[in-house]
């Protein structure tokens, strides 16, 4: 017989426990041990951002990858009996899985949750997506990604026909219809997201006679506290991969006039082709900017890897010809060392702490630097235009 409950009493709140998972991943020739650890811890924060416990991680050097299970029979027997012992219900992927390559390894390890690293990224990408324009394109992402990895979930409905002619049966159909409703979705979505892009082109337009900064770099590197610092503002700031998907925009009084700040999606390895292309209309606040200001982690031990990522993520999105601050930001939690590196090798940078308020005021004179620049050119052409629109007519050939 249960106790009556005593008159006031708080009702016991109940944590969600976490899901505990094991990762798993691959060194190949193209792919370093060294390299390919980094990219599995990486692979862990994403798990613990995503709201999972880490149990154990295996990495695996093989020369090429399996057709059926992505690793080896060995391999998938170890971390089946590793997944037992330590009562985890799910398996992360480094590497991207084909749709038969999660089932078969779902029928090798009944019970457990199948992912890899693109699926996790866009279960993040679901759970932090807040407004609308950042739901539409977790949304085109997460179809895309569904897309080809329906073959087959029918093929339960027609395996009675044993093949051959005439064996279109209705799994197919069904699979072609599914597809056909996914495909038409995604354009639904691409039609909005077009929408709201001219609108964000609109408003680039408006703001022509304000010097804008676009801020981009790795998840992570600090972006949203630094807007924080220089404007005061209170951008939403948390350490973990991912933790803002929408672009934020705010206000900088510098020189005597106003400057706009815009806080993109940071970049990560391994970003899935389809997913840069879904965030490009986030990344275009950054393609209209006057300056763009990379934020680099200084403390971070594969830097140079996050500077690549930058570089190449923004290489078709960026003009070449806009100006480009970077800062290397952390600077309080790297070593006399590593200081001495970056000064080094990035003489032109600036090393900064948004946390600790170190190096701000330096930031703030290049900034002034670009901003006379930017005025500057903005004059040049006027006066060109100008020179245009005053200069005499040709005179009239045989006249």
């Amino acid at each position: 017989m249960e106790e009556p409950k005593k008159k006031g009493a708080k009702p016991v709140e109940h944590k969600k426990e976490q899901e505990r998972c094991i990762l798993v991943g691959i060194a190949t020739p193209k792919v370093r041990p060294w390299l390919a650890g980094e990219q599995l811890a990486e692979l862990g924060r994403l798990a613990e951002t995503a709201g999972a416990y880490v149990t154990r991680s295996f990495l695996q050097r093989v020369q090429n990858f399996s057709p059926a299970t992505l690793i080896g029979e060995g391999k998938v027997n170890e971390v089946k009996r590793a997944l037992e012992e330590d009562n985890a219900k799910m398996v992360v992927f480094d590497d991207d899985l084909s749709g038969s390559q999660v089932r078969n390894l779902e029928e090798r390890m009944p019970g457990i949750k199948v992912l890899d690293r693109t699926g996790l990224i866009l279960d993040i990408f679901a759970k932090h997506a807040v407004t609308a324009e950042s739901r539409l394109m977790v949304e085109v992402a997460q179809l895309q990604y569904m897309m080809p990895r329906l073959t087959g979930a029918w093929t339960h409905l027609c395996r009675q026909h044993n093949g051959g002619i005439g064996t279109k049966g209705p799994g197919e159909t069904q699979l072609e219809t599914d597809r056909r409703m996914i495909r038409k979705r995604i354009q639904e979505l691409k039609k909005k997201l077009e929408k709201i892009e001219d609108a964000r082109e609109q408003q680039a337009d408006k703001r022509n006679d304000i010097f804008q900064v676009g801020i981009v770099g790795y998840t992570n590197a600090g972006k949203s506290t630094l807007t924080n610092r220089l404007t005061g503002a209170d951008v939403y700031v948390e350490d973990k991969l991912f933790a803002t998907l929408d672009s934020t925009t705010r206000k900088l009084f510098l020189d005597g006039e106003n400057i706009i700040l815009s806080d993109t999606v940071g970049f990560i390895r391994k970003l899935p082709h389809n997913l840069i292309e879904t965030f490009k209309s986030t990344l275009g606040v950054a393609a209209h900017a006057d300056c763009i200001l990379e934020v680099v982690d200084g403390s971070a031990p594969d830097y140079r890897d996050h500077l690549e990522v930058t570089h190449n993520t923004l290489e078709s999105i960026i003009d070449k010809d806009t100006p480009r601050l970077r800062v290397f930001n952390k600077v309080e939690v790297a070593d006399e060392a590593r200081r001495t590196e970056l000064l080094q090798n990035y003489p032109d940078a600036i090393q900064i702490s948004a946390k600790e308020n170190i190096g701000m005021e330096r930031l703030r004179a290049a900034f002034k630097e670009q901003l006379e620049r930017w005025h500057e050119k903005r004059a040049a052409a006027e006066k060109h235009e100008k020179e245009i629109a005053e200069a005499p007519w040709p005179p009239e050939v045989g006249g």
